[in-house]
């Protein structure tokens, strides 16, 4: 293997290929969709990234992370719909949902009360903006699980085969 870059300002797509222990070389050939000279000018930001390449990316490096980091920062719908995913342990992921989904059924019945009548009046606009961050902390938490799946898969401590039979 190639001799470990010393630069400082590496991006995350360059970091994520130096701790799958590839060169660029060994990248490119993985990948089989991005030549060496293209990942150089990906990783130091000199070229457009595209969707797949993250996907492709994602798969070869095992980093399934780097499709939410895309989304929530070089991709503009993405960046004005999705929160950023970051790793947690299944515990703080489990608990953090269960925190989430004890503090919204106490607020229930106030989402009824507010959305009964189809209208959202000012008065009750503070009490549904607290709502509305819980259940995006719920939807935070559902996609931290799905990441954590996917990076227990990857280090193979989870059958995804199996998993994914279940699942239909």
């Amino acid at each position: 293997m190639g001799k470990k870059s010393t630069r400082e300002d590496k991006s995350i797509y360059f970091e994520s290929r130096e701790q799958a222990g590839l060169t660029r070389a060994q990248a490119s050939e993985l990948l089989g969709t991005i030549s060496e000279s293209r990942l150089e000018k990906i990783e130091t930001g000199k070229t457009a990234i595209y969707p797949e390449d993250i996907v492709d990316m994602a798969r070869a490096y095992k980093r399934p992370e780097l499709c939410n980091y895309y989304c929530t920062h070089q991709c503009r719908i993405g960046q004005d719909t999705m929160s950023e995913v970051k790793s947690s342990t299944l515990s703080e992921i489990v608990l953090g949902m269960l925190s989430a989904l004890n503090s919204l059924d106490n607020q229930k019945n106030r989402l009824i009360d507010i959305t009964a009548d189809g209208i959202i009046s000012d008065d009750e606009l503070p009490d549904f903006v607290k709502i509305e961050k819980e259940l995006e902390h719920i939807d935070l938490t559902v996609q931290s699980l799905k990441l954590w799946v996917a990076n227990t898969i990857n280090e193979g401590k989870l059958n995804g085969e199996k998993l994914d039979s279940l699942k239909k």
